[in-house]
């Protein structure tokens, strides 16, 4: 048996990168379920528990707006790491000022979503873990406004902010829209191997329902 909660969460911008755009980043029209995933976690994570998304409502109207960001072109090599491990003098950082580089975004802009998602136990909770035991410290925190990092749209530059929905009719858009294939999330379960797995994703009358949809690799 699962229980529920419903987050509302807004902020300024957002950007939910389309995977197939290679040099300028492009965000998808809605928040993905991976994002709404990675929201609540950094509200309340447990390996006792396992989320599911099932329903983000969209709030506010689906606007877009041109950005420019500052980006880096290189990372850390590997190599470098394991060869201070081993007490060399390998640089570990990037330089900004070889490095950085200006790219054009297409973002989304005053964005408000209410996330409506579900909880189950797993086995990796502790004997004295229970279901209710969950639920009270899930809300508590969204009420307190309490977080492990701070939650973010897409990417760490634009913040997320959240609260508990208090309400029962849930007021989304009434806008009706094929979105496409979106990004569902990353399956971490072949050792080594990173996987990432869509859905075929519309929005009826500003809800995108996620309970029953087909994730395809």
């Amino acid at each position: 048996m699962g229980y529920g909660v419903k987050v509302e969460v807004w902020g300024d911008y957002a950007l939910f990168t389309r995977p197939e755009m290679k040099v300028e980043r492009v965000s998808y029209d809605v928040m993905t379920p991976s994002a709404a995933r990675g929201l609540i976690e950094a509200v309340f994570w447990h390996p006792g528990l396992k989320r599911w998304i099932d329903k983000i409502h969209v709030l506010a109207p689906i606007r877009f707006t041109n950005v420019r960001r500052n980006e880096v072109k290189a990372k850390v090599l590997g190599s470098n790491v394991k060869a201070a491990i081993g007490g060399g003098d390998a640089p570990l950082y990037i330089s900004t000022v070889q490095n950085i580089q200006q790219r054009a975004s297409l973002v989304l802009r005053d964005v408000r979503y209410v996330i409506e998602a579900h909880f189950k136990m797993t086995d990796r909770a502790a004997p004295g873990d229970n279901e209710g035991k969950f639920k009270d410290t899930i809300r508590r925190r969204l009420e307190h406004g309490q977080c492990y990092h701070q939650p973010y749209f897409g990417t760490r530059e634009f913040p997320a902010r959240f609260r508990p929905w208090e309400g029962e009719a849930i007021p989304a858009i009434d806008e009706t829209r094929d979105l496409g294939y979106m990004l569902y999330d990353m399956d971490y379960s072949v050792l080594g191997e990173i996987v990432p797995l869509f859905f075929r994703a519309s929005l009826e009358r500003g809800v995108l329902d996620l309970t029953d949809c087909e994730v395809r690799r």
